[in-house]
């Protein structure tokens, strides 16, 4: 994991924002409705970008950014991708924070 680009990536309120609502999609994306039946595969672009109120190639960048540092795992289901929190590199990154 490149630290700095994690932090950079973090650096962002709108992609801070993002992994907040990731972490809890029913609460945050009111008609979310699971992708393939399952809460696995994620919350659609179209959802993040709607909440965002940003342009869809907007929400594309940052959600890019967060799956290159490895915040954020993306499936493809047909002609839509779905995003979710990597809780595994979010973890850590909290050790790295306490370690630093």
């Amino acid at each position: 994991m490149d630290q700095v680009e994690l932090f950079k990536a973090l650096a962002n309120k709108t992609r801070l924002q993002i992994l907040t609502w990731l972490k809890s999609p029913e609460e945050h994306f009111p008609d979310y409705e699971p992708a393939c039946g399952s809460t696995d595969v994620g919350v659609c672009v179209g959802y993040i970008q709607k909440k965002s109120g940003l342009t869809q190639s907007t929400i594309s960048e940052y959600l890019s950014t967060l799956h290159r540092v490895g915040l954020v795992s993306a499936t493809r289901v047909g002609q839509w991708t779905y995003y979710k929190r990597n809780e595994e590199t979010i973890a850590t990154l909290g050790n790295l924070i306490d370690t630093l």
